[in-house]
């Protein structure tokens, strides 16, 4: 399993936001622009929540099987890839609306005087800061489930390749 790059968050990021501010812009031209709706950073805040729960709750599990404490709770390894995979596609997915909604925030920003575009301004930030949640508690849950081995170069890849 491939560990995400930042650099591929960003670069998603920034062309989906390119694309919609144009696409904004386009959409203006003709008199009208699709809202931001308020659901769109709760939800996402909800799935950055999700995602640190998951990453906390293993995180001390590992910890209790690692000092062998009686009646640790295990983790299965392939519970844990799973989370991981869903907190990479989450991740991935965040990156992408969360762009596609701070392009859309930019292109507000030069019309704050009228209050519905004021407002649709402040959700689609709300789902920027809510998108960036979203990608920082994916890349701790997978720092949690990262194999010690992984860290050593000479060793084997049993986990995320390396760089």
């Amino acid at each position: 399993m491939k560990q995400l790059r930042v650099k591929v968050l960003a670069g998603l990021f920034v062309v989906a936001g390119v694309l919609s501010w144009g696409a904004a812009r386009l959409w203006d031209a003709f008199g009208t622009l699709p809202s931001v709706p308020l659901a769109a950073p709760i939800v996402l805040a909800v799935i950055a929540v999700v995602i640190t729960a998951t990453a906390l709750s293993l995180r001390s599990r590992l910890k209790a099987q690692r000092e062998r404490q009686p009646g640790a709770k295990g983790v299965e390894p392939l519970m844990a890839a799973r989370a991981v995979v869903f907190g990479q596609a989450s991740a991935l997915v965040a990156a992408l609306v969360s762009g596609a909604y701070g392009g859309t925030g930019v292109f507000l920003l030069g019309s704050l005087d009228v209050p519905a575009r004021r407002d649709q301004a402040i959700y689609a930030g709300a789902s920027v800061v809510a998108g960036i949640a979203v990608i920082a508690a994916a890349l701790f849950l997978e720092r949690v489930c990262k194999l010690p081995e992984d860290e050593d170069p000479t060793a084997t890849s049993t986990g995320f390749s390396s760089p």
